[in-house]
């Protein structure tokens, strides 16, 4: 599992998620149930509990693990889920129009060029992606069944 968790989070880190996030996703990812307290996560990582911390919240504000905490429990647990965090990542649709709107800003800003090409371009590929996006979550689920 270390060899795993270390593989996929350089693959994640090279793709620009921070190196221990890229770690715990990777670690819950390989975890039997998918869920594991920041102790856990810390102790299979081998990092500090504020380590962690930084890490599970940059992975809930990407909407890639959720927060829970059993009944009478008094830590909290981080869980992927059931196809949670692949369709959090795919139907992120706020990325992808933020991402054409930061392009339309640059056109506005340019005059005709190469540049300007570049970005339009650009702004079409993420709208395409953000109309695509359900489409293909749609196959995907549909595909599972």
């Amino acid at each position: 599992m270390s060899r795993f968790v270390e593989s996929l989070g350089l693959v994640l880190t090279n793709a620009g998620m921070q190196r221990t996030s890229a770690r715990t996703f990777a670690a819950l990812l390989a975890s039997e149930t998918g869920r594991m307290t920041a102790k856990e996560i810390g102790d299979c990582l081998q990092v500090s509990p504020a380590a962690v911390s930084g890490a599970v919240r940059y992975l809930e504000h990407a909407r890639i693990v959720r927060r829970g905490r059993e009944p009478g429990q008094r830590a909290d647990h981080f869980e992927l889920g059931d196809g949670f965090w692949y369709e959090a990542m795919a139907s992120n649709d706020t990325l992808y129009s933020d991402l054409a709107a930061a392009m339309r800003t640059g056109i506005a800003a340019l005059g005709p060029s190469p540049a300007r090409d570049r970005l339009e371009e650009t702004r079409d590929f993420f709208d395409f992606v953000r109309q695509e996006m359900p489409a293909l979550i749609s196959r995907w689920r549909a595909s599972r069944a």
